[in-house]
Order: C-alpha cells, then structure tokens, then sequence
C-alpha cells in the first residue's frame, strides 16, 4: 500500500500507512506471520542445537506450523520432519490453531520411532503441556528456538518452501480436504521419490531407511 500510494499519489511512509490503518479499524484478510503464538503461562525451554552436528536419523526432530491460503479462508498445516534425513514422519491439516492437531500428529510419529532431541518454536502448541507432556514420557529432550530466530528451525523452513512452490502454490484450493489429498501424494512423493541435493541427489526414505535399518 505504501509503495502504491507513493507511486500514484505522494510520497508516504509505511507507519503512517499502520497508523491510518489503526485508525481505521482496517486489518488484512491474510493471516498474520506468526501462526503459533506464544502463551504467557507456558513453560519455554532452552535452545539445544547450537553448534550441534547432526550425523544420523533420530537425532533430531523438529516441526512447525504454517498456512495455507484456500479460495475462501485457510487451513493450517503442521508436520515433524527429522533433520539427518529430511523425512517427513507425520503431517496434519486442520482449519484452526488450536493445539490437539499438533498433539494427535505427534502421538503418530511417536509410535514410529524416538529421537533424541525435539525442537520447536515458542508457540503456544508446542509449549501446551499436552505436547511437552508427550515428549517427556518418552525422555525426549525439548528445545525451542530463540524469539524472532526462525533460522533456529531451518529444515522445517526449507520444507515450507518446498511445499508451497511445488504443491501448494500450483493451483487454487476450495477446501482442506482438497488440499489434504493433494498433500497426500506431495508427501509421498517428497519423502520417496524426489532427490535432494542436500542428501547427495537421493531420496529422504533412502537416507532415513538405510541407515535405521
């Protein structure tokens, strides 16, 4: 808007274009960057994998949310991928942010396999104590990134991008179940056939199969 502005009509700074805004009352239909909020009375725990090498499956687990735009409205996406690996281990859509998603994708991912260490962000999800709870029990140590360090979690960033352009962005999507098949088959396809550069031109299944096995 401000470049819009400024372009048709006269030069303006992008906190005026916020305080007309406020004082509108007026707010963008997408949703906010932050998809996962922090909650005030949740316990946050230490970031653990600063300068920590990451050298099998298992090691490390990670996830994080993100949105995805329908034709009307959003849904929302959660997956835990393994960092070694880049296997995705489970993922779930669902139209709103409450926490149960995150928790009922866990338990599903929990009964594969554990790793040793599980990072997320401070989201109010993810430091709900249904999720911790669930990592506790099974001597999982916890970390979560720093505030406002996205680069803390940047596997699960990689794999958004690689969502959105090659699935998500393709086309347009009338309905979560819609765009919950069609990354049905994304997922299968990113986790068993596509080739990643990162993992010497193999598939995240070849990495994180062959060296469990």
């Amino acid at each position: 808007m401000r470049d819009y502005i400024t372009m048709h009509h006269y030069p303006v700074k992008r906190h005026q274009i916020r305080w007309v805004y406020e004082k509108l009352g007026l707010q963008s239909l997408a949703p906010g960057p932050h998809t996962s909020k922090p909650h005030p009375e949740h316990e946050i725990y230490p970031y653990l994998l600063r300068d920590v090498e990451i050298v099998r499956p298992l090691q490390v687990w990670s996830t994080d949310i993100t949105y995805l735009r329908l034709r009307k409205g959003f849904a929302y996406l959660v997956a835990i991928i393994d960092w070694y690996s880049r296997f995705v281990l489970d993922w779930q859509v669902n139209i709103n942010l409450e926490a149960d998603f995150c928790i009922e994708t866990l338990e599903r991912a929990l009964q594969q396999a554990i790793c040793d260490i599980f990072n997320t962000d401070q989201g109010s999800q993810f430091t709900s104590n249904g999720f911790t709870d669930l990592l506790k029990e099974k001597k999982i140590k916890i970390s979560m990134d720093g505030k406002g360090r996205a680069l803390d979690n940047i596997f699960v960033e990689r794999l958004w991008r690689s969502v959105k352009y090659e699935c998500v962005y393709l086309r347009e999507w009338e309905s979560a179940g819609e765009i919950r098949d069609a990354l049905g088959e994304y997922f299968q396809f990113y986790n068993y056939e596509r080739p990643h550069q990162s993992l010497g031109g193999t598939t995240p299944a070849n990495i994180h199969n062959t060296v469990i096995h």
